[in-house]
Parts: C-alpha cells; sequence; structure tokens
C-alpha cells in the first residue's frame, strides 16, 4: 500500500493500493496545470532515495528547510524557533531520517501552518512524525488529499498561535490563503511569513498577487485590496517569501501597500 504522491505539485495522496490515483485535482485545478508529459506520481521512499533536505539559518530563530535537487513546485518550508515551541511555516514533501534528526535538534515541531493547498504536501507525515497539529483555513478544506486527526481547520479572519504569532486569512490565491505575523522576527520589527499569497518578486520594491502564477490569471482589484487590508494592521519590517532569498530585507509594510496601489491601477486601467 502506497501514499502516492505528485511529481508536479508534491501533494501526497490517502492509501490507494498498487496504483496511483486517477488523477491530481491539485494539478487539475486551473491555478495549478498537468504538465506535457503527462501526470506522474512518485512515492516517499522514491523520493527518499534521489533527494535530500537542505537547512539554512535565515536570521535568528528562523531556519529554512528546502529539498535538493528541487522537487515539484520547488517551495522550502521555514521553522520559527519560539520559547513556547517551534512553528514549521508551510512544508516541503521530503521527510527522512537526517531531517527528523535535524529537526529535533532545532527545537521540533509544537505546531504546522500552511498558506494554501499547493504546499499541503506530505503535511500527514511530518505531523505525525512530531506529533504537531496541523493548522489549515478552513475554507481550503476540500483540497486536503491525505485526511489526518491533526488537522485543525479554523476560520474567520485571524487565528492565534503561541508567543505573538498570529495566522491571517488574506485570501487571493486561495479562498483560505494565510499568511503568518511573526513579531520577534527580523530584530523584533516583525515579519511576515507570506508563501506566495504575497508573491516576493525579483523587484525587491515590490511584491505581486495572482490567482495562477504558472498560467498567468490576475486577480480582481478587489481581492488585492483585501490582502492589503487584511495585513495593513500588523507591524512588520521583513517579508519571507516561498523559496530561497525571496525576502524583502526591510519595509515590506510600505512595500505590500504601494504594490497593491500598483496592482489595482494597473488592472483598472489606471
Amino acid at each position: 500500500m502506497s501514499n502516492f504522491i505528485c511529481v508536479t505539485c508534491g501533494m501526497q495522496y490517502e492509501e490507494t493500493g498498487e496504483a496511483p490515483p486517477a488523477h491530481c485535482l491539485i494539478c487539475e485545478d486551473e491555478r495549478q496545470y498537468i504538465g506535457p508529459e503527462g501526470q506522474r506520481w512518485t512515492t516517499l521512499a522514491d523520493l527518499q532515495r534521489g533527494h535530500h533536505n537542505e537547512f539554512r539559518r535565515q536570521e535568528e530563530r528562523l531556519v529554512g528547510i528546502g529539498t535538493a535537487p528541487s522537487f515539484a513546485i520547488g517551495q522550502r518550508a521555514l521553522l520559527v524557533q519560539s520559547p513556547a515551541g517551534n512553528v514549521l511555516w508551510d512544508c516541503v514533501t521530503l521527510l527522512d531520517e537526517f531531517t527528523k534528526r535535524a529537526v529535533t535538534d532545532l527545537g521540533g515541531i509544537a505546531a504546522i501552518a500552511i498558506s494554501h493547498p499547493h504546499y499541503y504536501s506530505a503535511l500527514a507525515e511530518w505531523s505525525a512524525a512530531f506529533n504537531a497539529p496541523v493548522y489549515l483555513h478552513a475554507s481550503d478544506s476540500e483540497w486536503v488529499m491525505r485526511p489526518s486527526p491533526s488537522i485543525v481547520h479554523w476560520e474567520g479572519d485571524e487565528h492565534t498561535l503561541h508567543d505573538g504569532m498570529r495566522l491571517i486569512n488574506a485570501g487571493g490565491h486561495f479562498a483560505g490563503g494565510t499568511v503568518l505575523y511573526v513579531p520577534f522576527l527580523a530584530e523584533g520589527t516583525g515579519a511576515l511569513l507570506s508563501g506566495d499569497i504575497i508573491q516576493v518578486i525579483p523587484d525587491r520594491r515590490f511584491v505581486s498577487f495572482m490567482y495562477s502564477y504558472p498560467n498567468l490569471i490576475p486577480l480582481p482589484s478587489a481581492s488585492v485590496r483585501r490582502i492589503a487590508a487584511s495585513v495593513g494592521p500588523l507591524d512588520f519590517d521583513r517579508i519571507y517569501g516561498a523559496w530561497w532569498d525571496r525576502v524583502i530585507p526591510s519595509d515590506g509594510k510600505g512595500v505590500v501597500a504601494r504594490s497593491a496601489d500598483r496592482y489595482v491601477r494597473a488592472v483598472e486601467g489606471g
């Protein structure tokens, strides 16, 4: 019996016997895609044979975890080291014994929170390995492809974790699209861990927003206004996006506000 994994998006599915699922529902959605070579599947055991996870210190109390060679969408997770327990933000599919030992040495995981379904990956594996609850917004519950009793489907605009950390439902890319606010990062000036709900782009003076990134489907201006308004009351200087080096080092709050204004002007023809 295998929990098959989609090669394109990295989502792990519940057991389907010896044959993989007929479809990857994540990739058949218009926000994702099935590549020209068709639907492909792997397993965690196969992934462990050809890949490994790298750990990189991002700043004091923040460590990145990313898979090499790059797999599926290629995002890296972020481990926030916090006095009341570490929080794993977003997730990667690969989990092996080296990763378990390395994370344990960093203080383990008290909670997992994920920005949106494209990064759900192998959440059940990570949750079971560290006995950690997984916080997902209830609006995206239909996209959980491997159910787990550890999942907490929170509702509303905000959910408080511990040590001042807050999950903010910004919407946009997905209805349940979430960012994590961590007030003690960035030397105490606050950081936003945004996944790609708020996308860090090559021009670090701005961020951007999309309904589908690979298929270049924009969001309506009302959605972008809502994203900006959802983080407007927060005090943060730094933004960590979904990939290595996708970081806005300072003036993050101003960057989001200016970027939302620029986006709205562009889509409304201003």
